[in-house]
């Protein structure tokens, strides 16, 4: 493949000139490869070793301990490899889901909004180290934000940030078995993946190509990889439309692109709600991980909208007059997406339950409908 462009943060966006060739060329980046690397500093990859290094010790630790850091408030904590939600995935990957930390006293966890809870922790250790990787990652977001309403050709920088303010940022850190212990995987990045949303593994038989899992849903997706590396993007095709997150069309394995790990630096893909805002202009990068010799551990975040959302495509993103005109018709309530996606893909998770039995759907009409939506 091409060498992946390397990009360095400005502590600050101000619109200025050179913010907005940034912004352009993150964009460009993303039209060519799909995806682009987000340059670290030392402090920062402190961080990441940090995350890295807590991910393993958790992950070492016997199932029934890992089981039990799960609440049915949240859908934050362990996942067993036996929940994921794409069938080709079921026995691969185990994960501790980071979503937003809201306190059992907060009013909205005591006003039982859904999936509003307190993350299981697994310990002190743990929480620090994983708080102070979303923290950091969560402020590189914003400002990848930024440049990205500039490069849309906004006339705000902030334009963008609004919809993320107190957003539902999340990080899924996953463990990833070794090649060997997976019956029937076979090499290579395999050759279907049903969306551009989430991981997807290699093929583990001629009938089975392999699909992804529908759970990278926000903005922009952000990762970080051990050392095994083995993410494997699809860029988008030269006079072919967009990827979308729909069925993905059969394809050869020469469609998908590696990119290797490198410590100084992180991955950044766009996301659906990109997809959604910019009407197919950013479209969504398919991507999925590779099995390697040992275990393999990745940490990644996905930067999302406010639980109260409204998420509507930009009319107009280049040379008009009002580039944040809207197409009322197409708005979507993220907290409404977010949690039936949730509830679609642990349907027997104690989350889930709850929110079928104890009214969290009735509630989550109310909130809709106060947001704008009915």
């Amino acid at each position: 493949m091409s060498v992946l462009p390397v990009f360095e943060l400005p502590d600050a966006i101000t619109g200025a000139s050179a913010d907005r060739a940034l912004g352009t060329a993150l964009i460009d980046a993303w039209l060519t490869h799909g995806v682009f690397r987000l340059a670290i500093s030392p402090a920062q990859r402190v961080l990441v070793a940090a995350a890295l290094r807590e991910s393993r010790r958790f992950f070492h630790h016997p199932l029934a301990y890992k089981k039990r850091h799960v609440n049915d408030l949240t859908y934050s904590g362990y996942i067993a490899p036996d929940e994921e939600p794409a069938p080709s995935a079921r026995g691969l990957p185990e994960t501790f889901a980071v979503g937003k930390d809201v306190p059992a006293d907060d009013q909205r966890a005591l006003s039982r909004w859904p999936c509003h809870g307190p993350v299981p922790w697994p310990g002190a250790s743990y929480r620090r180290s994983m708080r102070a990787l979303l923290t950091d990652v969560e402020s590189q977001g914003e400002r990848l934000l930024a440049l990205i309403a500039l490069g849309l050709g906004l006339e705000d920088p902030s334009a963008l940030n609004a919809l993320t303010h107190d957003g539902w940022h999340h990080m899924r850190v996953l463990r990833f078995p070794p090649v060997h212990s997976v019956a029937g995987y076979g090499p290579g990045p395999g050759v279907g993946s049903d969306s551009g949303t989430g991981f997807g593994y290699g093929r583990r038989s001629a009938a089975d190509p392999g699909i992804g899992s529908p759970l990278d849903h926000g903005l922009l997706t952000i990762t970080a990889q051990d050392d095994a590396g083995g993410i494997w993007v699809r860029p988008p095709a030269a006079g072919k439309p967009p990827h979308t997150t729909g069925p993905h069309e059969p394809g050869s394995s020469a469609e998908w692109t590696l990119t290797p790990p490198v410590p100084s630096a992180l991955t950044v893909l766009p996301g659906p709600v990109l997809h959604l805002l910019t009407s197919g202009h950013l479209p969504s990068t398919p991507h999925r991980v590779q099995l390697a010799d040992h275990d393999r551990h990745v940490i990644s975040y996905i930067h999302e909208p406010n639980f109260q959302a409204l998420v509507q495509p930009l009319r107009h993103t280049r040379g008009d007059r009002d580039p944040l005109a809207t197409d009322e018709d197409r708005r979507v309530h993220y907290g409404t997406h977010v949690t039936s996606m949730l509830m679609r893909c642990y349907p027997e998770r104690l989350t889930t339950r709850r929110l079928r039995e104890d009214g969290g759907l009735a509630r989550l009409a109310r909130l809709r409908a106060g947001a704008g939506l009915d």
